[in-house]
């Protein structure tokens, strides 16, 4: 038998992964990768245009790959790159009008799943995990 961290490792890969895939199989019609919608969703969370590597970090993938993506999303028009004020080696990434979009149908999806998966949590378990998860995350990043 597994130790409770063993289980709760599993379980927290395994209900992060195929969350992911829920929310992927969903998205399938406009034609996103995984990586694209991920990258999407970071960039219009967040106030100010994010640099590449940032962005690779924050989806938790390779730099290359999200250069690729990049290249994708910006081919489809949802993102624009931009050279940093500061420094000539940084492109910033944005969303365009059209990005905003495609942001909003991949919001209101990821927003539907949240909502099947979680209509049966009993409320103060749910706020109990969340914060285990955010302090958890807080330590995890200090690490990194």
């Amino acid at each position: 038998m597994s130790s409770i961290e063993e289980r709760f490792s599993a379980a927290l890969h395994g209900t992060a992964r195929n969350w992911r895939l829920v929310i992927d199989r969903r998205l399938k019609h406009l034609g996103l990768s995984q990586a694209s919608w991920m990258a999407i969703a970071f960039i219009a969370k967040h106030k100010e245009s994010m640099s590449q590597t940032r962005l690779a970090s924050a989806v938790g993938v390779e730099d290359p790959t999200m250069v690729a993506t990049i290249d994708r999303l910006v081919k489809a028009g949802y993102v624009v790159r931009t050279p940093s004020e500061t420094d000539r080696r940084v492109k910033l990434v944005s969303l365009t009008g059209q990005g905003q979009e495609i942001y909003q149908s991949v919001w209101k999806e990821a927003a539907s799943v949240r909502g099947e998966l979680l209509s049966k949590a009993d409320p103060a378990a749910l706020r109990i995990a969340t914060e285990f998860l955010e302090t958890m995350l807080t330590d995890i990043e200090t690490l990194l």
